[in-house]
């Protein structure tokens, strides 16, 4: 018996990194799982893998920046399956801007993404929920940069920040439909998109993640499985009761002072 036998789990922005990690738990631990990722090669590419390990998976095209978007995603998936059990908000944009030159259009585009997206992704998923009258969970994948972040963060702490209190907020709304809704301040992880990120905008070389680890208290990055299976234990009964947790995945405490 997996932890998620049978559910129909929607991983949004789930084509890579953290997202991808996740289908692969979640197929591993019996869900029936649908992506979805602006790009179509890697999101089909991923449903291929899926598929051929004898998981039952879907890939659903759709930019989280745009709200219908977002809500018809999981339209897709309750017309393909029926209902949907669980929701990941694993989609995010991380591009930098400080509070003296963030552009509004940049703004906006960090709102969208980080923010306005997961928003119209959970009220969709929930109004399926409670129109069956069935539990569900979501998990929103946040960061441990929602607490303050870095200078250069301004736009994505704005938006990020913004998603941990929707998440306590929509969790105690609806604690009574039996929907746990909790998610996970991750820290500085090594996916794809942060390689990308690390030579877009720091100059990073090939050796970065090794000499990002060396400064950390772990001696290393996080891992995107490692996060993918606490999602999965939150998504799942294993979790109990827990709702409205905001969960700081880091090897830094916070608070915590040299």
């Amino acid at each position: 018996m997996g932890l998620l036998d049978d559910k129909v789990v929607l991983v949004n922005g789930g084509s890579q990194g953290v997202g991808a990690a996740v289908a692969r738990a979640a197929v591993r631990e019996g869900a029936v799982v649908a992506v979805t990722g602006r790009r179509t090669e890697p999101g089909e590419a991923l449903v291929a893998e899926l598929s051929a390990a004898g998981g039952r998976a879907l890939y659903v095209r759709a930019d989280l920046a745009d709200a219908e978007q977002a809500k018809a995603s999981v339209a897709e998936v309750v017309d393909a399956y029926g209902r949907i059990d669980c929701l990941v908000n694993s989609a995010g944009l991380t591009s930098r801007g400080t509070l003296l030159d963030t552009t509004p259009e940049l703004f906006d585009a960090h709102i969208a993404v980080n923010l306005r997206g997961p928003f119209f992704a959970m009220q969709a998923a929930v109004a399926d929920m409670t129109a069956r009258e069935a539990p569900g969970t979501i998990v929103n994948i946040i960061t441990s940069s929602a607490h303050g972040g870095q200078p250069f963060l301004a736009p994505y702490v704005a938006a990020k920040a913004g998603l941990m209190g929707l998440t306590r907020n929509a969790a105690h709304a609806h604690r009574r439909d039996r929907i746990r809704i909790n998610g996970l301040n991750i820290g500085w992880t090594a996916t794809e998109g942060e390689d990308a990120t690390q030579r877009a905008f720091h100059g990073a070389g090939d050796d970065w993640r090794e000499r990002a680890g060396a400064r950390l208290p772990m001696g290393r990055l996080g891992r995107p499985d490692e996060i993918a299976d606490f999602v999965v234990f939150l998504l799942s009964e294993r979790s109990g009761v827990v709702t409205g947790s905001v969960i700081d995945w880091d090897q830094n405490v916070l608070g915590g002072l040299d």
